[in-house]
Formats: C-alpha cells, sequence, structure tokens
C-alpha cells in the first residue's frame, strides 16, 4: 500500500492506493482540483459541497463519454497509461458515492450544532 498527497481545491489530503498507481491517483486528483477551479464563481462556502459537485460533473462527463463513445476525459492521460472509461467512470461514481456521504456527515454535524 503506497500514500499519495493531493491537493485539491487549495487543501492537502494524503490518499493510500495500490503500489504502482500513485501517478493515476495524482491524475485523477488533478482532474478534480482543475474541475473545482473551473467552477470559480459558483463555489460555495461548503467545502464538501464543492467537492461534491466537482465530483458529480466529472462523473456526468465519463458517463457522457461512455454513453456516446466521446472521450473519457477531460483532458488527456499521462504518458504510459491506459485509459478504461468504463473503470474511470466507475471509479468517478465511488467518488461521487463517497463525497455525498462526506456532505450528509458534515451537514448533520454543522446542523446539530
Amino acid at each position: 500500500m503506497s500514500e499519495v498527497r493531493l491537493t485539491v481545491g487549495e487543501r492537502s489530503y494524503t490518499v493510500g492506493c495500490a503500489a504502482g498507481q500513485e501517478q493515476r491517483i495524482e491524475y485523477l486528483g488533478g482532474l478534480v482540483d482543475a474541475k473545482l477551479k473551473a467552477m470559480g464563481g459558483n463555489l460555495t462556502s461548503n467545502e464538501a459541497k464543492n467537492l461534491l459537485f466537482a465530483a458529480l460533473m466529472l462523473a456526468d462527463e465519463a458517463d457522457e463519454a461512455r454513453t456516446k463513445g466521446g472521450p473519457a476525459a477531460p483532458s488527456p492521460a499521462p504518458a504510459g497509461s491506459s485509459l478504461d472509461s468504463d473503470a474511470v467512470a466507475g471509479k468517478l461514481e465511488r467518488f461521487a458515492t463517497a463525497f455525498e456521504n462526506a456532505a450528509s456527515a458534515l451537514e448533520g454535524r454543522s446542523q446539530a450544532s
């Protein structure tokens, strides 16, 4: 098991991944960060919701690519990596679910305060 340090939305996160997947995780984290930056003025003060919206936008792009046969990602993959749109879509859907769960948990905490 390896760890990768990602910067997404001006915050740093350490995530675990399988050995050899570090570059791929960094690339995917970069996609999420780029999507957040592209949202620009549409960001809210709730970080979890911003991450959720970015993940949903990426999941939507991946789903459209899968159903229409278009590009699987908004930018090219790093040299030497293969891009499987079904695998990417599945990962993005899992990210979206995780972000939804995190947003719900954070909203529950803020309402309890």
